[in-house]
């Protein structure tokens, strides 16, 4: 009897089995030594009123406190840690005092100013003039009245009541991007005017300034909130604008303020941006670093990739000084001075033949900082919604894969709840999550999404895991496996085998087996190169390899 052990190595997809990385590793979490279990997503919040794409956390200056926001297509939302319902908080409903209708053109009064903008979409419902009633674009705007067209006869201006609903127009294939300025949470989606939050003091969201851009994506560098991808009157695809400095409420260009914009003239269009000390503009072809220089520059743009840019917008992830994302050849990180590869020859082949790339657009990213993770979700070829993960510990190097039930992943945090705050989610006895979890402690990150309607959290049971090896063999003879011994931390294993004695045979496993009371696993097979895979069992906790009966049966 010769025992051999196997240790779980790197998972390299994109390399032969024959080389001894992993072949699979999902539903697994990479570690310095083996494979730590990745936990379901499951409901955390109630039902908004609409789908959801995407969720972020913002802290108050005033107490320190937690709020948690939400974003759909037409509203978005707060959640409240009383009842987990979510609240709309998009911009405010208005009451009707006076409508009029000229040549075409409808003119609504309200009864306090509205805070809507030229461009935004609303719903009325006037009670006595129900002609006027519907949903519109508008087209002008003062402090308490605004207009839009409307076919119809004259009305004389008159007294009516009723309310006027605002609703945002996200983009097709955009989705809400925050960012925090001080005490401000800022909200972007391409369709609307930037919107605000102050998070010590605000019930809705507003227009973040009266001259604001509307804009696809938004983040701050340095004392400045800095967009991109212009969408106002004329679509402004290369373009970057920047607020004065330290005042989100300004942005009409000026040397005293420093505000101003920035049209980039070669890449291609703006595809996202992140910020900190310096900017990076990613663009489809090439991707800028912004440096604070002062007036009347105020920032240096610096190409530092040409030729190559992000080839997905929502593949875009940053956390520290590091931003993470998706070129046309693979996966990169970029630290502001260099462009890293970190999936070449490991994991990018692999990726591209398993996306839907026509649904690139469901893709999302979010960071699990407690296990050092970018995780990415997107749509295989396989299915038509999101199904997959990829996922990449970037302290260590490594990859692993996953499946899920989100629709969209992300990073956020919770509200801190007291002992008698959990009964929102059942009695002690009936929750299933660790008290250990950080879903309990307010404030800390952590990696959750948005499935449907609901916010979630991935604190669920251990997710089912596969782990295969790569082909084990005797150098030169055939060899027999007898029995295999799991070494998982906290857990034990099922294991299947198959063997071959080509390398062009077909990898088919059998059943699995499950350890005996000793975590022995007795199987057997006989070839030139044999495979293992694992599905550990229990509460496990890490995955780390096996103890192989593995015995040479000579050269024939």
């Amino acid at each position: 009897m010769a025992i051999s052990r196997v240790t779980f190595g790197e998972w390299t997809p994109d390399q032969p089995g024959i080389t001894n990385g992993l072949q699979r590793a999902e539903n697994v979490f990479p570690k310095a030594v083996g494979y730590g279990a990745i936990n379901a997503a499951e409901d955390y919040s109630a039902a908004a009123s609409e789908n959801l794409n995407n969720v972020v956390a913002a802290r108050t200056s005033a107490t320190g406190a937690t709020a948690v926001f939400a974003g759909g297509p037409t509203k978005l939302f707060r959640l409240d840690a009383t009842d987990l319902s979510l609240d709309n908080v998009s911009k405010a409903s208005r009451t009707i005092t006076t409508v009029a209708r000229t040549t075409n053109l409808t003119t609504i009064t309200t009864s306090v100013a509205h805070g809507y903008s030229s461009g935004d979409s609303v719903t009325v419902a006037a009670v006595t003039n129900t002609s006027v009633n519907g949903t519109f674009t508008i087209d002008t705007v003062t402090s308490t009245t605004f207009t839009y067209a409307n076919a119809g006869t004259n009305i004389t201006s008159g007294a009516d009541t009723g309310t006027v609903t605002f609703q945002y127009v996200t983009p097709t294939n955009q989705r809400w991007r925050f960012t925090q300025f001080g005490n401000l949470l800022i909200a972007a989606n391409g369709g609307n005017r930037l919107q605000g939050f102050n998070v010590n003091s605000s019930s809705n969201f507003s227009d973040l300034a009266a001259d604001a851009p509307q804009a696809r994506y938004v983040t701050v560098v340095r004392d400045f909130v800095l967009s991109g991808y212009i969408t106002d009157s004329t679509v402004r695809a290369n373009r970057v604008q920047w607020s004065a400095l330290g005042d989100e409420s300004s942005w009409t260009t000026s040397a005293t303020t420093q505000a101003d914009s920035q049209d980039i003239p070669d890449g291609g269009a703006v595809v996202g941006l992140t910020g900190g000390e310096f900017g990076l503009v990613f663009m489809d072809r090439s991707i800028h670093r912004m440096s604070y220089v002062g007036s009347p520059l105020v920032f240096q743009f610096d190409n530092i990739s040409r030729n190559q840019g992000c080839y997905e917008a929502n593949s875009i992830i940053q956390y520290g000084g590091t931003s993470f994302f998706l070129s046309d050849n693979g996966f990169y990180a970029c630290d502001g001075q260099q462009i890293i590869p970190i999936g070449n020859e490991k994991v990018n082949r692999y990726f591209f033949s398993d996306v839907d790339e026509g649904l690139l657009p469901l893709m999302s990213a979010a960071i699990d900082p407690a296990r050092k993770l970018v995780i990415w979700a997107y749509a295989s070829v396989s299915s038509a919604t999101v199904d997959k993960l990829l996922i990449f510990n970037y302290e260590i190097g490594k990859w692993s894969s996953g499946t899920t039930t989100a629709s969209r992943v992300a990073t956020s945090s919770t509200p801190s709840f007291t002992l008698e705050g959990l009964d929102v989610f059942g009695n002690l006895e009936t929750i299933e999550t660790s008290f250990d979890s950080r879903i309990w402690l307010g404030g800390k990150m952590q990696f959750a999404g948005v499935k449907d309607a609901k916010i979630v959290t991935f604190s669920g049971a251990n997710n089912t895991a596969y782990i295969e090896t790569g082909d084990i063999e005797v150098p030169g003879a055939t060899s027999a496996i007898t029995m295999v011994k799991p070494i998982v931390d906290n857990g034990s294993a099922n294991v299947a085998l198959v063997s071959r004695r080509l390398l062009n045979q077909q990898v088919e496993f059998g059943s699995q087996t499950a350890a005996n009371s000793e975590n022995r696993v007795s199987i057997r097979g006989v070839g030139r190169y044999h495979r293992l895979q694992l599905t550990p069992t229990g509460l496990w906790k890490t995955a780390i390899g096996m103890d192989i009966d593995l015995n040479g049966l000579g050269t024939r």
